[in-house]
């Protein structure tokens, strides 16, 4: 690679981190260094791209546009260079947006198997219950769940999970195990990300659905804490199947009106809007189309 298409790179980085301290260390470089290479691609190019402050950088105008044709050209150099090498190995940094229980509960154990078909190329996992923003965070590829917003970005679809009620077997003792869903309104619930909605929950036996009304008398933002509240006694919780698997398998928490139906949540790969996706970005999201296919 070139001197030009190093700053180039370095460039993007500290665009998208607003830091050259940490774009130089992604790429080798002290800060001192990283500075100075990117001061000499603005004097190539005959404009400032970036704003300097003591408390951030950020692109200028000039930047932004210059950001959008960069990017799209270091994409297509990687994706040249990909299928020139003929060999599937795949190279450069992959960044992937990912819920936090998802990561550690399912994606980080299967990793191990992809790393070591691509050991040239480096991951970094942004594990944040938050959706990132794909393009500002220089997001390759997300994993979320649940509907899409309304994106001009492209989507895969990986996955599914089935939604299940659960509780521990301490709170069922005490409070009694529901036989059917009107027996739900005299349990505590917990509301998390999966449930229950606004309406109540949705539930379908043998082609009938009915939608229960719950009092939720504690609510928790990730489905992790969720998960906790569930194992610690504190009431019945909505989880993803993905999301309670241990604690299912370990007793530590039962499901709850098992036959009846709560619908699944989709898993998809979201890639950023505008360019094509990185070449190690489609090959994570078919790697983890088939891990979850196969559960063993």
């Amino acid at each position: 690679m070139t001197d030009r298409f190093v700053a180039l790179r370095l460039f993007v980085r500290v665009a998208r981190s607003g830091s050259f301290s940490r774009a130089g260390r992604e790429l080798g470089f002290s800060q001192p260094s990283a500075s100075r290479i990117v001061s000499e691609l603005e004097r190539e190019v005959g404009v400032a791209l970036l704003t300097r402050t003591t408390r951030a950088v950020t692109l200028t105008e000039a930047g932004v546009d210059y950001l959008a044709r960069i990017e799209a050209l270091l994409d297509a150099l990687d994706e040249a260079d990909h299928a020139a090498r003929g060999s599937g190995e795949l190279r450069g940094v992959l960044r992937v947006g990912v819920a936090a229980s998802f990561g550690v509960r399912e994606l980080i154990p299967r990793l191990p198997a992809f790393a070591e078909r691509h050991p040239a190329l480096r991951i970094e996992l942004l594990m944040n219950d938050q959706r990132q923003d794909l393009v500002n965070d220089g997001v390759d590829v997300a994993l979320r769940f649940g509907e899409l917003a309304d994106s001009v970005a492209t989507a895969r679809r990986l996955g599914a999970t089935p939604r299940l009620l659960v509780a521990s077997p301490d709170y069922l003792a005490r409070g009694g195990v529901p036989q059917a869903p009107a027996d739900l309104a005299d349990h505590r619930f917990i509301a998390g990300p999966v449930g229950p909605g606004p309406r109540g929950i949705a539930m379908t036996l043998d082609g009938r659905t009915l939608v229960v009304r719950v009092q939720s008398r504690l609510m928790v933002t990730v489905n992790e804490g969720a998960t906790a509240a569930a194992v610690a006694g504190l009431g019945i919780a909505m989880s993803g199947h993905w999301g309670c698997r241990a604690e299912l398998d370990a007793g530590r928490l039962q499901q709850v009106l098992p036959a009846w139906d709560l619908g699944k949540t989709e898993l998809h790969a979201v890639f950023p809007a505008g360019r094509a996706a990185k070449p190690a970005a489609r090959a994570l999201g078919e790697f983890i189309a088939a891990a979850l296919a196969d559960p063993s």
